[in-house]
């Protein structure tokens, strides 16, 4: 892993001289070698419960792609091109769900299989399920994780969609321990229990799916995927299965306030790590109504670094034209305007490779959320400026490219040394020494506006760092 994240940090650094500091849109540098290294051991929740790691000690960066229709629409040829895809571009879990939400019950999957037998959670379709497993094999040669989702919540509370309602908590039982007994010697599975749906009254389902794929002596790790704009912490926050707590942060609007809820669960206790699961995707509608316009790279990287530094333990990007793998013979749904197979290199997926890149080049496990950086008004909507900050470093996201004067002396040292980090190329400026006391006024490069965030970082000058992004 240290081989590979010398020779990403060589390439990278030699496009960065290439391009001076460009404006660019996409740094277009694949990750060499697998994303990540198994060999460090199972995942788990680091020592002081925020974040997640290698059985070693090695931080674990949760850089997710919402991938629902994997197991249900895409060949084998297929899926090894989209993995491959999203292996270059350094992400680290692909979230799938093996009952798929676009009638994954009774349409087929490519090679004409559908995956249980009568619609029977206790009696899975070996051969549905051998397509599934090639998948999961495929990703763990390549060094991915699989999010993966035993159904879509509407096979548990249909709420809309296409259903049917098939799970009861004695059969969810049954079925997760058909699970958790095919996939346990796997390592590179994450269980996302839900799937969209608010489980009131359907909360004993889930829990009996968690106790039958633990029972067969899986030891991986489990979060719940909530509907839009809730928390799994709503309902099993305290539940001993629940890991780590996943949002939706959603795709209502513009400018949707992740930080807010990201924060909320930061605070519970007992502490767990979190994460936004499912911010805006590149590519949507906004609030599925095209008149509204589209998200973009812009509206992805937003999301990603106001939950990151809210306290975030990793973030998921999403295209909407890649979660349901669009085809031409497949009816798309919510407006999806082209096929998974030509929006898989969208500027916002690279952008995700950045962010993954700046937060492992520092410290990380002594990260916190730390808005009393931020002299005055942190601003809302897209002006609002997050902070976070580590052993010896800060890092400020500045979404507008406004001017933002800093409280210093939250970090250590008698001068830091300033940075701005671009998250649209992963190039880093150096701006120079600053003395670690009082205010300091920064003026992010170029004029403010839409597309123009920047993020500023600041480390303590004796502690060299190597540059923003480079570890």
């Amino acid at each position: 892993m240290r081989l590979q994240s010398a020779l990403l940090a060589m390439l990278i650094g030699l496009a960065s001289a290439a391009s001076a500091f460009s404006e660019s849109k996409v740094t277009e540098i694949p990750l060499p070698g697998p994303s990540c290294d198994f060999s460090r051991g199972p995942l788990k929740v680091s020592s002081n419960h925020r974040f997640l790691q290698y059985q070693d000690g090695t931080p674990f960066f949760y850089l997710g792609d919402t991938a629902w229709e994997l197991f249900h629409r895409l060949d084998r040829e297929e899926a090894e091109k989209y993995l491959e895809n999203r292996r270059q571009k350094g992400m680290t879990v692909i979230q799938a769900v093996v009952l798929a939400e676009l009638d994954g019950l009774n349409d087929p999957n490519p090679y004409g299989d559908r995956p249980l037998i009568g619609n029977d959670p206790a009696k899975p379709n070996e051969n549905y399920f051998k397509h599934v497993d090639f998948i999961v094999e495929t990703a763990e040669k390549k060094g991915l994780f699989i999010g993966m989702l035993p159904t879509w919540g509407d096979k548990v509370n249909k709420a809309w969609g296409v259903g049917p309602v098939i799970f009861n908590p004695e059969n969810a039982e049954v079925y997760g321990r058909f699970l958790g007994e095919r996939y346990k010697n796997h390592p590179n599975i994450i269980w996302i229990l839900g799937g969209d749906r608010v489980p009131e009254g359907t909360v004993e389902v889930w829990r009996s799916m968690a106790k039958g794929i633990k029972s067969a002596g899986d030891e991986h790790l489990f979060t719940f995927h909530p509907q839009g704009w809730r928390s799994s912490s709503e309902w099993f926050h305290s539940d001993d299965w629940l890991d780590f707590n996943m949002i939706q942060s959603g795709h209502s609007q513009y400018d949707n306030p992740n930080y807010k809820m990201i924060q909320r669960d930061y605070e519970r206790k007992p502490v767990k790590p979190c994460l936004d699961g499912e911010p805006c995707y590149e590519d949507h509608p906004v609030n599925w109504k095209p008149e509204n316009g589209w998200f973009d790279d812009y509206d992805v990287r937003k999301a990603c670094y106001w939950g990151l530094f809210a306290g975030g333990c990793g973030s998921t990007y999403g295209c909407h034209d890649i979660w349901q793998m669009k085809k031409p013979e497949k009816q798309p749904i919510s407006s999806a305007r082209n096929t998974w197979y030509d929006v898989l290199d969208l500027p916002g997926a690279y952008d995700m490779m950045h962010a993954r890149h700046l937060m492992l080049s520092r410290p990380y496990f002594s990260r916190v959320p730390d808005q009393s950086l931020i002299s005055g008004d942190e601003g809302d909507g897209t002006r609002h400026i997050q902070a976070t900050r580590g052993e010896n470093y800060a890092f400020i996201y500045i979404p507008f490219g406004q001017n933002v004067e800093i409280n210093m002396g939250k970090i250590s040292g008698d001068q830091c040394m300033a940075w701005w980090f671009d998250p649209r190329t992963g190039a880093a400026k150096r701006i120079g020494s600053v003395k670690n006391e009082g205010k300091a006024q920064f003026d992010p490069p170029g004029e403010p506006g839409k597309d123009k965030d920047w993020i500023l970082v600041l480390d303590d000058q004796e502690s060299h760092f190597s540059e923003p992004g480079r570890y």
